[in-house]
């Protein structure tokens, strides 16, 4: 059963744990559509209903996703996606220490085509994307920091990536940062969401907050 944190006729809002797909999961394994799915087949007893994914996060994310439940909406929740009018903000915890407690971080990011990781390269490299964020340190404590994320592109990896490059890679963040355990769950929730509502153009907003951060910082984790 997804964790729903709101439904109405056009969309459904939910809590994606760390750990789990939001599409293709490999062979044998659940992911977040396919349980969606189920969910309204049971719902509504039809036997395919539309589930409509309108952005995704990584697998070892956790956070709040948005899915379509009429092709209708799915255009329009897309389009603001595209056009950057959908706001995804994001609370992190990082090992290390930025350049500044409130910046923004502007790389040339590309994706590798093996491994499923991207890198940082030089802005003419060809298949290099611009990726920019905005960030603010909210918590530091015991060489970590809690971090607010605000996105304006949405590259592959991409706060993982400018975060490592930039000096403080996540916590708990195995393929980005060196002193990683095993066994750490990475310290990355995409804990508010802001989109404009696909019918009736009320502004809806979403928050939830992390599960699993390092106790140094949770506590200063807003509510």
């Amino acid at each position: 059963m997804p964790d729903i944190i709101y439904e109405d006729k056009q969309l459904l809002v939910c809590r994606k744990p760390a750990g789990l797909a939001v599409q293709n999961a490999s062979f044998g394994r659940m992911d977040l559509e396919s349980m969606v799915r189920t969910y309204l087949m049971e719902k509504y007893e039809k036997a395919n209903p539309y589930v409509g994914v309108v952005h995704r996060l990584d697998q070892p994310v956790q956070g709040l996703v948005v899915f379509a439940k009429t092709p209708s909406a799915a255009a329009k929740l897309s389009a603001q996606v595209q056009d950057g009018r959908m706001k995804k903000e994001y609370l992190a915890v990082v090992c290390g220490r930025l350049p500044q407690t409130e910046g923004t971080l502007i790389h040339y990011l590309k994706k590798e085509p093996s491994g499923n990781c991207s890198r940082a390269v030089p802005q003419k490299t060809p298949g290099a994307k611009r990726a920019e964020l905005n960030y603010r340190v909210l918590a530091e404590t015991e060489g970590r920091a809690l971090v607010k994320i605000n996105l304006h592109t949405g590259r592959h990896h991409q706060i993982r990536v400018q975060m490592a490059e930039s000096g403080a890679p996540l916590y708990g963040d195995a393929k980005y940062n060196p002193l990683a355990q095993r066994g750490e769950q990475i310290a990355l929730c995409a804990s508010r969401l802001v989109f404009t509502h696909p019918t009736t153009g009320k502004e809806m907003e979403f928050s939830c907050r992390p599960v699993g951060f390092p106790a140094v910082v949770q506590a200063h984790c807003p509510e």
